[in-house]
C-alpha cells in the first residue's frame, strides 16, 4: 500500500528530471519572430542535376549546399523544371559521370525513398520532382529551395543563357537575330509570366564569356536586366577574359560606363554562382560546388524577400572572402567596407569605378583609360573610401591573401565583390 502511495510521487520526480533534460519547446515550436533583424544568407543561384546535365540527385545536391551552411538554392536545369514523373536509367547516369550516384543516394535517404524499376542494363530510377523531395531537406529559417531554370538559347550562332529564379511555369527560350534581342525577348517572357502569376521572380544574364557569346556593350544594351554573373565558378567560362578580350569583372565596368552616360539607365550588379554540374570525384577542372555564391541582406528568408533584397542591391557576391558590413553614406558618398577575416589571411580592398572629367557631357561615353579604373588600394579589415567630383560610381573588390579553395582558374584568390553604389547621386 505505501508503494502505490509513493509511485505518483516518484513518477513526478522524474518527470521533472526529463523536462530539465528536454525542454517543452523544440526548435519546431518556435515561433516566427514579429520584427526580426536584417541579417546575411548565404545561396547559390545556379545548380544543374540528373533533370538536365548535372550527374546527381537533386536531393541529394541539396543535401550538399544544406549542410555546408547555405540558406538557400536555385535549382536551375536547362530548359526543364523538376516537375512531374521522370525515370532515368542508371546506365545514362553512370555514363554521365555518377557511376556512385545510386549507392550514395540510397544510403543517404534509404531504399524505401529510392525509387527503381527494371533490372540489368534497363534498371531506371525515379527522379523526384521539387515538391516532392523538398520537404526531406528544407528547414524553416535555415535553409530553402527555390524553383529555377536554366534559360538557355542562341542568337547568331552563340549561346545566350539565363538564369530566371522562382519561377513557376518553364519559360521557352525566346530566340532573336541578336544577342541583345534574344535577352530582351527572354526577360519579357519572365517579366509576364511574373505579372500574369502576382509572383516575384528574377532573370540573371550568366557567364557572358562562355563561348565569348556577349560582349559588354550588348550587356549594357539590354537596360531592363539588372544582373549577371560576375564569377561563375565552371572552369570554362573564360572569367580572365584573353589577349584582346576583357575579363568578365572589367565587363561589368565596361556596361556600367555606358548605362549611366550614353543610355542613361540603371547599372548591373554583379552575382557569384557555381554553376555546379559535377558532385561525385571533386577534380577541379570540373563545374564543382562550392566556389562562388551570393550573401543576401534581408528579414526573412524567402523567395520573394531575397529577391526584394537582391532588387535594392543589398548583396554581395563572393568566391571566399565574407563580409561583416557593407555601407554607403549618400551625404558623404562613402563606401565602407568592414571584412569578417579568417585566421591566417590579410585583405587588400581596391575602389574601383569609371571617371569622367567634370565639364564633360553627361551622356557621352567616358574614355576608354578612365573605365573600370582603381580608385584607391586599402589593406586591412576596414576600408573606406569617399568619391570625388566626375566619378560615376564607386564598387570594392576585396581580394584575400590566400588561395581559393576550390579555384576554377590558376592561381586564383578569395575575393568579394560590393556593388556599384553612388550613382543615385548624379
Amino acid at each position: 500500500m505505501r508503494h502505490c502511495d509513493c509511485l505518483p510521487l516518484r513518477r513526478f520526480f522524474v518527470a521533472c528530471i526529463l523536462l530539465s533534460c528536454f525542454p517543452l519547446t523544440s526548435r519546431a515550436d518556435d515561433p516566427v519572430p514579429t520584427e526580426p533583424t536584417r541579417r546575411w544568407w548565404k545561396g547559390n543561384m545556379h545548380t544543374h542535376s540528373l533533370w538536365s546535365d548535372g550527374d546527381d540527385f537533386p536531393e541529394m545536391i541539396a543535401e550538399w549546399y544544406r549542410t555546408e551552411n547555405y540558406n538557400f538554392l536555385v535549382l536551375s536545369d536547362h530548359n526543364v523544371l523538376g516537375l512531374g514523373q521522370r525515370w532515368m536509367k542508371q546506365t545514362a547516369i553512370a555514363k554521365r559521370g555518377g557511376q556512385a550516384a545510386l549507392a550514395k543516394y540510397k544510403a543517404r535517404f534509404g531504399g524505401s525513398w529510392v525509387e527503381t524499376r527494371g533490372e540489368g542494363d534497363d534498371l531506371e530510377i525515379r527522379l523526384k520532382p521539387l515538391d516532392e523531395f523538398r520537404y526531406l531537406v528544407e528547414d524553416r529559417g535555415q535553409f530553402i529551395l527555390i524553383p529555377g531554370e536554366e534559360v538557355s538559347d542562341r542568337a547568331a550562332g552563340k549561346p545566350i543563357h539565363m538564369n530566371v529564379s522562382n519561377v513557376a511555369e518553364v519559360i521557352k527560350p525566346m530566340g532573336g537575330a541578336t544577342p541583345v534581342e534574344a535577352m530582351s525577348n527572354n526577360l519579357r517572357a519572365v517579366e509576364e509570366q511574373a505579372k500574369r502569376l502576382g509572383r516575384e521572380m528574377l532573370m540573371h544574364l550568366n557567364h557572358p564569356n562562355f563561348g565569348w557569346a556577349i560582349t559588354a556593350e550588348e550587356m549594357a544594351q539590354v537596360t531592363s536586366e539588372q544582373f549577371f554573373e560576375v564569377y561563375n565558378g565552371h572552369p570554362g567560362v573564360n572569367q580572365l577574359g584573353d589577349a584582346t578580350r576583357p575579363s568578365i569583372e572589367h565587363m561589368w565596368d565596361i556596361a556600367n560606363a555606358m548605362r549611366l552616360t550614353v543610355l542613361e539607365a540603371t547599372p548591373l550588379l554583379g552575382l557569384a554562382t557555381d554553376d555546379s554540374h559535377d558532385y561525385h570525384d571533386g577534380m577541379l577542372s570540373r563545374s564543382i560546388t562550392g566556389r562562388g555564391w551570393v550573401m543576401v541582406r534581408s528579414e526573412y528568408l524567402t523567395p520573394e524577400h531575397l529577391i526584394q533584397a537582391l532588387r535594392r542591391g543589398d548583396f554581395y557576391a563572393s568566391s571566399g572572402v565574407s563580409l561583416e558590413e557593407v555601407t554607403f553614406d549618400s551625404e558623404s558618398r562613402t563606401l565602407t567596407v568592414k571584412i569578417d577575416p579568417e585566421a591566417g589571411e590579410t585583405y587588400t580592398t581596391q575602389f574601383i569605378g569609371t571617371r569622367i572629367a567634370p565639364d564633360a557631357d553627361k551622356t557621352a561615353m567616358p574614355a576608354t583609360e578612365q573605365i573600370g579604373i582603381e580608385f584607391a588600394k586599402q589593406e586591412g579589415n576596414v576600408a573606406t573610401y569617399t568619391m570625388q567630383p566626375g566619378e560615376l560610381y564607386v564598387r570594392a573588390t576585396v581580394t584575400s591573401s590566400k588561395g581559393a579553395d576550390r579555384p576554377s582558374f590558376k592561381d586564383q584568390k578569395k575575393q568579394a565583390w560590393t556593388q556599384p553604389v553612388g550613382y543615385e547621386t548624379r
